[in-house]
């Protein structure tokens, strides 16, 4: 994957630019899972998608893989969550976009590592998880 390009290791990198990576793959993974589904109008793929990948669905999704991750991935998590970022966007509180930015930076490390294994069975794990979520009214 990418990270022949780079000059460290991923985990060495700025978590904020973990984040960034992340958020793009991350994204990725979201619009082509609401495409795959079928059955969706195309004035209503970015609203799902939405739902998806805003702060607030975000952060929800990282607390259901915590159990799965290992001290390593904590650690990137963790990083990313507590690196400092410009801003909080206004539909969402700062525990929430701080999560979600450890999420991104997470999704960032999986891709850059070339653990597409991983990074697809985790996001298969946060999408079902927002899922359920969406299905029982949470």
């Amino acid at each position: 994957m990418a990270d022949q390009v780079l000059n460290k290791e991923p985990g060495q990198l700025n978590p904020l630019l973990l984040a960034y990576m992340g958020d793009a793959v991350y994204e990725l993974f979201v619009r082509y899972h609401v495409v795959a589904e079928g059955n969706i109008r195309p004035s209503d793929v970015h609203q799902k998608t939405v739902g998806y990948v805003s702060a607030i669905a975000q952060a929800k999704a990282v607390r259901q893989i915590e159990e799965y991750l290992t001290e390593e991935e904590w650690q990137v998590l963790k990083r990313g969550r507590n690196a400092k970022s410009s801003g909080v966007p206004k539909n969402a509180k700062v525990s929430e976009y701080r999560y979600s930015t450890g999420l991104e930076a997470l999704v960032g490390y999986w891709y850059l590592k070339g653990e597409a294994q991983r990074l697809r069975e985790m996001i298969t794990r946060m999408i079902r998880s927002l899922e359920e979520d969406e299905q029982h009214g949470q």
